[in-house]
């Protein structure tokens, strides 16, 4: 049966190192996958002024979602370090949910350095919460079944990891080629290596579930399970 899982970021490029394997798995097995980014993160390069980085960043964002399989969505008009968790946009939130009708919902961990990244994780929460609603709306209400938190270093606080996804080697190559456009992943913006980081931690949380490589996602809740797909 068909999958269709929803990642939701605060910026271009936050869901695409840190779900962007598993994501790549499920399209890999015939599941639809979905990116949405809250700004452009267009705020992010030393060198490079907003609005110009702004182009690249969309651009970048979108031909990695098409890598690997991917639809990519930017909410464009809001901007990079001053996303809010207001009602309208989560509102708007809500109407991709339930225009995508997502079965897994992955947002980022709510307590980060980031504070895009905390309003961006309330935003999916509330959206999650007015799609599943009963309400005069075009579209007809959507319950998330599931609800999951990635594995973010700037989201370290208090995450502890209670599921595993194996990432096989060809989503890992499709992530792989797909992340190596993106200027910021590259290490070009302020020298952090994002590729290497997150290969390394796929490395490490497959040791602790069996696997050569695996995505870690929180519930919340506890617990352990590691998520075969068929």
């Amino acid at each position: 049966m068909s999958r269709t899982v929803l990642a939701i970021g605060g910026h271009i490029g936050d869901m695409d190192l840190t779900a962007g394997p598993l994501l790549a798995t499920y399209a890999l097995n015939g599941d639809s996958t979905a990116i949405v980014a809250l700004t452009p993160g267009e705020r992010g390069h030393p060198r490079i002024g907003p609005d110009e980085y702004k182009k690249q960043k969309i651009a970048e964002g979108s031909a990695f979602a098409q890598h690997i399989g991917a639809e990519f969505h930017v909410f464009d008009d809001q901007s990079d370090g001053f996303l809010a968790p207001t009602e309208e946009l989560a509102g708007r939130v809500a109407d991709l949910i339930r225009q995508l009708k997502p079965d897994v919902l992955i947002a980022h961990w709510p307590r980060s350095i980031h504070t895009d990244h905390t309003h961006a994780s309330t935003l999916a929460e509330r959206g999650r919460f007015l799609a599943g609603l009963p309400m005069e709306h075009p579209l007809p209400r959507h319950g998330v079944s599931r609800f999951l938190y990635a594995e973010n270093w700037e989201d370290a606080e208090g995450f502890t990891p209670s599921v595993y996804v194996p990432i096989p080697d060809e989503a890992f190559t499709r992530w792989r080629e797909a992340i190596g456009g993106q200027a910021f992943a590259r290490g070009e913006t302020y020298g952090f290596r994002y590729i290497d980081y997150y290969t390394a931690m796929m490395s490490a949380r497959g040791c602790l579930c069996g696997h050569q490589r695996a995505v870690a996602l929180a519930t919340g809740t506890g617990g352990h399970q590691v998520l075969d797909l068929p």
